[in-house]
């Protein structure tokens, strides 16, 4: 088959493919969230949040098309097959039916749809919207060649146009100014709780996740050389972290300025809600409800149908078909418990994940300096692993924090920056210099 090369065209759809795949539900509610309780910090918190809610995603996908890997688990198979099953299988559920998708639904409802329901049919009525909410990436997931079309050329494009009429209003006509008090956590440590804010949103596992997406889509339009792949996957990564950075930006800036008019929120959503309707009156919530669902259902057929792929693969002997109909089906009943509750049990999995990919994709854009020597992918993710597990205990529930756990907890508190859930990076740098002097000096005596 003739090589082809992207066109420019070509390569923008990619991007606003991967764009729309990523930009989904934390996208939207966490950095007005952030904004909210920065306050006048808000520029040392949106960089810290910048670097892992943009900055890592690129970089995930970056790894995927250099390491010349379909997906998160040719990478992961570089520290071993055993290794790769499991943390692709976790990696999977995680931003699949367990925490990420499920919220998709939550967020959609509690955003677009709340305002209009009584109080007595709230808990049917989020029921109802689920079921016609999976249901719909359901059948758009079904066939996983048309994406790019789904996501890249009709539900992105449209989502863009509802959200940039909004933040259009926020920019021109700001309800207040910027001088606002932070909150405890924003006081002295705004960059790294900027950063830690960034896991929230799952980009960067995301990013490992969407590779495959990306991939094929290029591939699909005729791109055969590794190289060709691997440089389109990494500017269509770069298109969309652009635009991502540009809304996340004034997003920040949004829930910032909403301060002078309404009070602290739980989450961010409700903050976007009612700026809406400050806006807009009652058409502020229906554009909200059309922002938040197109925002959200983009998303959620790139999970499902990442989800059908990635097992497909795994496990040959498995249907698509009845894959991605679990992962529709599950969500669908974990979306009924609550966004609040949903992010409070998703932090622990994310301080436990995030670390040990963060350093994975690191791990694959440096691949050349090491000649992709497995000892030092073993190393480094033993190094890490052990304060990645710390950090996941300790954001549990204070409730169980007591007795042998908490003493578990405390040797944390021996790693630099622990408590701003950084703990693991010092030894994942031991870790990395360690075993790329052995690998070095073993190559010069050989």
């Amino acid at each position: 088959m003739e090589n082809k090369r992207l066109s420019r065209r070509d390569l923008f759809f990619i991007g606003t493919m991967l764009f729309g795949l990523f930009f989904g539900a934390g996208n939207l509610i966490f950095p007005v969230f952030l904004g909210q309780s920065a306050g006048h910090n808000i520029i040392p918190a949106v960089l810290g949040f910048l670097i892992s809610g943009v900055g890592l995603p690129l970089l995930a996908v970056a790894a995927i098309g250099m390491s010349r890997t379909d997906g998160v688990f040719g990478l992961a198979a570089k520290v071993g097959r055993p290794f790769a099953y499991v943390f692709t299988v976790i990696l999977y559920l995680g931003i699949g039916p367990l925490f990420a998708t499920p919220r998709l639904a939550t967020i959609s409802y509690e955003i677009g749809l709340d305002p209009f329901i009584p109080d007595r049919y709230q808990h049917v009525a989020l029921a109802i919207f689920s079921l016609l909410f999976f249901g719909t990436a359901w059948l758009l997931a079904r066939k996983p060649s048309k994406i790019m079309l789904y996501i890249g050329k009709i539900l992105t494009p449209a989502f863009l146009i509802a959200l940039v009429l909004l933040l259009g209003f926020v920019v021109l006509f700001p309800m207040g100014g910027m001088d606002v008090a932070p909150v405890a956590e924003y006081k002295h440590m705004a960059f790294s709780t900027g950063f830690s804010s960034g896991y929230m949103t799952m980009d960067a596992l995301a990013g490992l996740a969407f590779g495959i997406i990306v991939v094929r889509a290029i591939q699909n339009l005729g791109v055969t050389r590794p190289q060709d792949i691997a440089l389109g996957t990494i500017k269509a990564g770069a298109i969309s972290a652009v635009f991502m950075a540009i809304l996340y930006a004034v997003l920040a800036y949004m829930g910032l300025t909403a301060i002078s008019e309404f009070d602290r929120a739980s989450n961010g959503g409700i903050i976007i809600a009612e700026i809406a309707r400050y806006y807009f009156g009652t058409l502020g919530s229906l554009l909200t409800a059309i922002i938040v669902i197109l925002a959200c259902l983009k998303t959620g057929v790139g999970l499902i149908t990442a989800f059908g792929d990635t097992f497909k693969e795994l496990f040959p002997k498995t249907n698509y078909q009845w894959l991605i109909l679990g992962a529709a089906g599950v969500p669908l009943l974990l979306a009924n418990i609550g966004l609040t509750q949903i992010i409070a049990i998703s932090e622990p999995f994310l301080d436990l994940l995030y670390p040990i990919a963060i350093v994975l994709i690191l791990l694959g854009l440096l691949s050349r300096t090491f000649g992709d020597a497995r000892p030092v992918y073993v190393t480094t993710i033993a190094f890490v692993t052990i304060p990645a597990v710390l950090s996941g205990l300790d954001a549990l529930p204070a409730s169980l924090h007591h007795g042998a756990l908490q003493s578990i907890i405390n040797l944390g508190q021996f790693l630099p920056g622990f408590d701003q859930s950084l703990g693991w990076t010092v030894p994942a740098l031991v870790g990395f210099i360690i075993s790329f002097a052995v690998v070095k000096v073993k190559a010069r005596r050989g």
